[in-house]
C-alpha cells in the first residue's frame, strides 16, 4: 500500500512499552521504511514485545526494563529519558511517536511530538505526555478534550493491524491449537494488573468457576494469561506463537477476559466479547453501545454478569449476527494504519 517517496526522506523515532504497540505500529513502520523514510525503535522491556518484534523483522533497541516499584519506575523513567535522548541528539529525528520520554526529549531536539491514545484512566501517562504533545491522536469514541492539538478519527488501534487490509485469518491456528474439526472454543484472557494505568483495577474473582461453567455449555475454554495460573486450570494455558492469537481468536466462538484491547481486538475481527473489569473505556462501551459486539462489566457483580452473558451467546450462538455486526463496523471505520501513516508523511520536516 506504500507509495514512492515524493518528499525529504523523514527521520521517526517510536518508543514502545507494551506489546499492542508492536500490533499497532507494525505496518506503519512497513509502510514509512518501504517509502524511503527512516525509523528508529526503542524500546523498554522485553519478553512478548521483543518476541514480536523479533517475529516481524522488525530493527529495535532496548533502553530499560521494566520495574514494579514506584522508586524503580522513578529510576528507571530517568534512565529512558537519558539514553532516549543521547540517541535522539545522534539520529536528529523530525518525529517521535508515543511514551512518555518521547515527548519530553522531542522538546530537546525539536522534533515534533505525537502521541496515540485510547485508555481514558490512564492518567498518570496523560500528565506526564499531553502538555508536551504537538497532536494527539484518538479514536472519535475518546470520551476526553484536548483541544486544539487533538485529532479523532473513526477507528481503533486494533483496526491498524486486524482491518481486513492488514490481516487475513490462516486456518491451521486450530491444528496448532489442538482444536478438533466442529469443535467450538473460548479464549479467556487474564491480565497481571501491573500496568499503570491498572492500578487499583481488577477482573475476575474465581478463576476455576469461570472456566468450569463456560465448560458446561460444550465448549472447549484456552486460557492466556501475564501471570501465573491457579493449579486447578493451568493445563488449559494456550502455548501458540504470541504472535498467532489474533488467527485463534478470529475463528473462537466467543471471547472473555480482563483485556480491554483483546475484546477490541476480537470484536474487530467478529467474534462476541465479554469484557470483565472494574474499569471501562469509551471504545469498549461504543463496541456495545453502537454495534453489539463487546459486553462490558464493571460492577461489583461483574463476573456473575459477564459469565450469564457468555453463556446466552453459546447457547443461542448464530455465526450470521457477528458476521452481520462486523461488516457495519468495517462500513463505518476506517484503516487505521493507513490514517496514521497518512498524517505522518502529510507533515511538513
Amino acid at each position: 500500500m506504500a507509495s514512492a517517496l515524493t518528499e525529504t526522506p523523514k527521520t521517526i523515532c517510536i518508543t514502545i512499552r507494551h506489546p499492542a504497540r508492536v500490533h499497532l505500529f507494525k505496518n506503519m513502520i512497513f509502510e514509512l521504511n518501504e517509502m524511503g523514510h527512516k525509523v528508529h525503535v526503542y524500546i523498554v522491556g522485553s519478553g512478548i514485545i521483543t518476541d514480536l518484534l523479533d517475529q516481524y523483522c522488525i530493527e529495535y533497541e532496548q533502553l530499560a526494563s521494566v520495574h514494579d516499584t514506584l522508586p524503580e519506575l522513578v529510576f528507571e523513567q530517568m534512565k529512558i529519558e537519558i539514553r532516549l535522548l543521547h540517541r535522539a541528539l545522534k539520529v536528529k529525528p523530525d518525529i517521535m511517536i508515543d511514551g512518555i520520554a518521547t515527548q519530553h526529549v522531542s522538546k530537546v531536539v525539536g522534533a515534533t511530538a505525537l502521541s496515540f491514545m485510547d485508555t481514558e484512566h490512564a492518567t498518570f501517562t496523560k500528565k506526564m505526555t499531553v502538555p508536551f504533545a504537538d497532536k494527539i491522536f484518538t479514536p472519535d469514541c475518546y470520551r476526553q478534550d484536548y483541544g486544539e492539538k487533538q485529532i479523532r478519527y473513526p477507528g481503533f488501534h486494533e483496526l491498524a493491524y486486524l482491518h481486513p487490509n492488514r490481516f487475513e485469518p490462516d486456518s491451521s491456528i486450530l491444528e496448532e491449537a489442538g482444536v478438533t474439526p466442529n469443535e467450538r472454543f473460548v479464549i479467556l484472557r487474564t491480565v497481571a494488573w501491573k500496568a499503570v494505568h491498572d492500578v487499583g483495577d481488577s477482573g475476575f474473582d474465581d478463576l476455576y468457576d469461570v472456566v468450569t461453567s463456560l465448560e458446561e455449555t460444550g465448549v472447549q475454554v484456552f486460557i492466556t494469561s501475564e501471570a501465573p495460573l491457579p493449579d486447578s486450570v493451568s493445563d488449559q494455558r494456550l502455548t501458540i506463537e504470541p504472535h498467532r492469537i489474533h488467527h485463534l481468536m478470529y475463528y473462537a466462538d466467543l471471547f472473555i477476559g480482563e483485556s480491554a484491547t483483546m475484546a477490541t481486538e476480537s470484536a474487530v475481527l467478529g467474534t462476541p466479547a465479554i469484557f470483565v473489569s472494574s474499569s471501562r473505556r469509551g471504545y469498549t462501551d461504543e463496541l456495545e453501545e453502537e454495534y453489539g459486539l463487546v459486553f462490558n462489566y464493571s460492577g461489583p457483580d461483574r463476573q456473575i454478569n459477564g459469565l450469564n452473558q457468555a453463556i446466552s451467546i453459546l447457547n443461542e450462538y448464530d455465526d450470521t449476527v457477528w458476521r452481520e455486526r462486523r461488516e457495519q463496523l468495517l462500513e463505518e471505520k476506517i484503516d487505521t494504519t493507513e490514517f496514521i501513516t497518512d498524517q505522518i508523511t502529510s507533515m511538513q520536516s
